[in-house]
């Protein structure tokens, strides 16, 4: 009875470990060979982690051919295709039988080889892996062949390109090198391709490695494209040098504070060279190109120390781009001791990194004394009359540069520049009032608003699209005006209602349309800065709807000549219901380019922050809105960008302010308002201390500025007799 009223125990309890029928009913587990499916799979898995892994063996293969021109192209961040296409020697037919075979090479036969291996790759695993887990197709033709062959791999051996087709090679025409084509990387294994987030992120990390290559291998073309854009996301020549490659990869930001380097020692086998940035030059994270023996490879120890090298030379939290090709004696590297050949070990580490760090080092402390600081009395009068050099570091730059022995020419006074930023501006020779500043300012006004910082990462825009428009800029770039903002002195307001500036330019005197240059330099900080604008948020938020017809209704009131008076043609609900939904439904995307952030129930949580320093006329919020629905092509990729960066430079621009009474007693009579007050105070400041110090730094001056927005007013070595005696 007692029997019959077990129970099996409930699902879900552990089995004791002391359970002794159960270890005795199981008995122990027979070891079996592995499927060499199985095996074939995982050796692959180790070897091809991501799309851009075999990338880069593919492009060391190329190169290890002698190639000198490879091109990329990818789909799908190289999951769906990715093909490389190069000029080398190519691949015999006879052994394309066995191309993807596993540990099938030309680089090595026998294990001490290892030692003295010189090439990129050397086991034969790259295309072998590939053809396990993706749809490999090889087509090559070497110079002796009279044309090429094509053949398909599946799974290390020919594949016929269709059921019921031979599987050997089939003629083609071709030119001379190897076209190597990736589909459908990771089809058979489910779990690993899901794995990947964005197609976008991979073609990232793509240009990454093409770049790293481009910047390595001299003599070497580069192209890499994304499949279906008509432009190229990198263009390398053959001919380029290496600063040449590092500037249009990374920017003239970078290429431009590059210092070079170098360092050897017999004693360790080793010699180094490189370039790196100087202490003008800092980012947020460390940008670090190591090759070993011309293959790129990473290692914490030199990140470590070169980074501890740059702390001396660079404020908190900077770090340095650098650039560094590793020579060692083969004999003493071990390149076997990564699947991806990604991490190398080698004899005296510490001293070979120890030797380059000196030599960067000194190299960054020779730039730092170089540095020669001009100084200059502000007393009028007593330039270039005293005999006693001024105390601190710059008393070494006090020596005259002409040579010994010689009288220096001395300058015509009416070729001198008397600028000084001590020096009265306009402003300060209008009327007071007792309280205030010119033109009824407070004195004291301080509108600077507070800002919070993120530590969010900047994105790298590589959309063909901004860069097409990039390159419009300069094209259409007036070298002359460009070069006279970029050495300007600021004089001072002229006319706040018509917008009007006066700088100095050499010895010249220049009215300046601020309006238009505001839209100029908006228009490109929108492009230079694209998806990494900052934000300014509402609190609380607005409604949507309501701030589109606050611009709606008065489209209609001040229509001319009634155009839109009429209901059936310019209907406010209608128009307001479409704009918002268009700008609703594309939420997302304005979130993510522009910081423009809308929420599914039409909230307008926050706008673009372009410029700090400055806060945009919120009063022409509501028409910068309304007109991102006609103003903007939404159907095109590049016309959207470009008019929503316009509409958005429109908005930045500051506002035309009512002209100020013109005498004392006028200004004390009026009864200004005091928000019309603080905003003059805040747009007079901008032109000063923002504005024109930012077109200083990076504007490009067009040509249709050049045509109307800058005026030449006088040329002050013509006017020196006028002035002479004052």
């Amino acid at each position: 009875m007692d029997e019959a009223m077990d129970i099996d125990s409930p699902r879900g309890v552990k089995r004791k470990a002391d359970d002794e029928s159960l270890v005795e009913e199981a008995g122990p587990r027979r070891i079996q060979a592995l499927d060499q499916d199985v095996v074939n799979k995982i050796a692959a898995g180790e070897i091809i982690v991501a799309p851009v892994h075999a990338l880069k063996e593919l492009i060391e293969n190329a190169v290890d051919a002698g190639s000198t021109s490879l091109e990329v192209l990818a789909k799908d961040g190289g999951l769906k295709l990715l093909q490389i296409t190069d000029n080398g020697h190519g691949i015999d037919k006879d052994d394309m039988s066995i191309l993807c075979e596993r540990f099938t090479t030309s680089k090595l036969k026998k294990f001490e080889d290892l030692h003295s291996i010189n090439t990129y790759g050397f086991r034969g695993e790259a295309l072998a892996s590939i053809s396990h887990i993706a749809h490999l197709t090889v087509t090559t033709k070497t110079k002796a062949s009279n044309c090429a062959w094509r053949a398909k791999y599946d799974g290390g051996k020919l594949a016929p390109a269709k059921p019921g087709q031979s599987a050997d090679p089939k003629p083609t025409a071709g030119r001379n090198g190897t076209q190597i084509t990736v589909e459908d990387l990771f089809y058979n294994v489910p779990t690993r391709r899901r794995a990947f987030r964005s197609p976008s992120d991979e073609y990232n990390k793509i240009i990454d490695m093409v770049g790293r290559y481009s910047i390595h291998c001299q003599g070497v073309a580069f192209s890499c494209k994304k499949h279906g854009d008509s432009g190229t996301s990198i263009a390398i020549q053959a001919a380029a040098t290496t600063m040449d490659r590092i500037r249009q990869i990374h920017g003239s930001s970078v290429a431009n504070e590059l210092i070079e380097y170098a360092a050897a020692d017999d004693r360790y086998g080793f010699s180094a060279k490189g370039w790196a940035t100087n202490a003008n030059y800092h980012i947020k994270k460390t940008t670090l190109l190591i090759f070993i023996n011309n293959r790129a490879v990473e290692s914490s120890n030199i990140k470590k120390a070169i980074e501890q090298t740059y702390s001396t030379f660079l404020p908190k939290n900077g770090h340095p781009f650098v650039y560094l090709s590793l020579e060692i004696d083969p004999q003493r590297v071990d390149v076997n001791v990564h699947p991806t050949k990604r991490e190398v070990n080698f004899l005296n580490e510490d001293e070979i990194i120890q030797a380059i760090c000196e030599n960067i080092r000194d190299k960054l402390a020779a730039v730092d004394t170089s540095r020669t600081f001009m100084t200059q009395s502000l007393l009028p009068g007593t330039i270039g009359t005293s005999s006693t050099p001024q105390p601190g570091p710059s008393s070494s730059s006090a020596k005259t540069p002409t040579a010994k022995g010689k009288t220096p020419v001395r300058p015509y006074e009416n070729n001198l520049i008397r600028t000084d930023s001590s020096m009265r501006k306009i402003t300060s020779m209008f009327p007071t009032a007792s309280k205030e500043g010119a033109f009824g300012m407070p004195d004291d006004m301080d509108t600077e608003p507070e800002y919070q910082l993120t530590d969010r990462e900047p994105i790298t825009c590589r959309l063909t699209s901004v860069r097409e428009l990039r390159t419009a800029v300069r094209d259409d770039m007036h070298h002359g005006l460009t070069e006279i903002f970029a050495s300007h002195t600021f004089v001072g307001i002229v006319d706040e209602r018509r917008r009007l500036a006066a700088m100095q330019g050499g010895v010249k005197l220049y009215l300046v349309d601020y309006g238009r240059a505001c839209l100029e330099y908006f228009y490109q900080v929108g492009l230079t800065d694209f998806g990494n604008f900052g934000t300014i948020k509402f609190q609380p938020a607005l409604d949507l709807r309501e701030v589109l017809s606050i611009a709606a209704e008065h489209e209609k009131a001040t229509a001319a000549d009634g155009e839109l008076a009429d209901d059936d043609d310019f209907n406010v609900e209608e128009v307001v219901e479409m704009v918002a939904d268009q700008l609703i439904e594309r939420r997302e995307m304005l979130q993510e380019y522009f910081r423009l952030e809308i929420s599914p129930a039409g909230e307008l949580i926050s706008v673009p922050l372009l410029c700090k320093g400055y806060t945009p006329p919120m009063a022409k919020l509501p028409q910068f809105l309304l007109r991102l629905g006609p103003h903007v092509d939404w159907t095109d990729e590049q016309g959207c960008f470009e008019g929503f960066l316009r509409e958005l430079a429109r908005f930045y621009v500051p506002e035309q302010l009512p002209s100020m009474p013109g005498n004392t007693e006028q200004l004390e009579a009026e009864d200004i308002p005091e928000e019309l007050k603080v905003r003059r105070a805040h747009v007079r400041r901008a032109v000063e201390h923002v504005f024109f110090p930012a077109f200083k730094a990076r504007l490009v001056a067009t040509k249709s500025l050049m045509n109307g927005g800058v005026l030449e007013l006088a040329d002050l070595k013509g006017l020196y007799r006028v002035f002479e005696r004052c």
